[in-house]
């Protein structure tokens, strides 16, 4: 694993399959539904690396994954 390795918030998202679309990403992002590392993240840019927790709330509950950036389908 290089240092430097890294996703964008919104991607991940679709990429972990807590979003269907781009579009649903940026309207959870948006509307403060998504957490990163436990604080409110409103930033769809937002820089993620291996081993930050991105949460996702949904109707009434709570999706935390680990970003895991070694998965031989990452998109890049």
């Amino acid at each position: 694993m290089h240092d430097d390795q890294m996703i964008r918030l919104g991607q991940y998202l679709k990429f972990a399959n807590l979003a269907d679309t781009g579009g649903q990403a940026r309207e959870l992002i948006a509307s403060g539904q998504v957490s990163v590392n436990g604080e409110v993240e409103t930033r769809r840019g937002r820089q993620l690396h291996p081993g930050d927790e991105v949460g996702v709330t949904s109707g009434g509950q709570t999706v935390t994954e680990t970003v895991d950036l070694t998965e031989p389908d990452v998109p890049w």
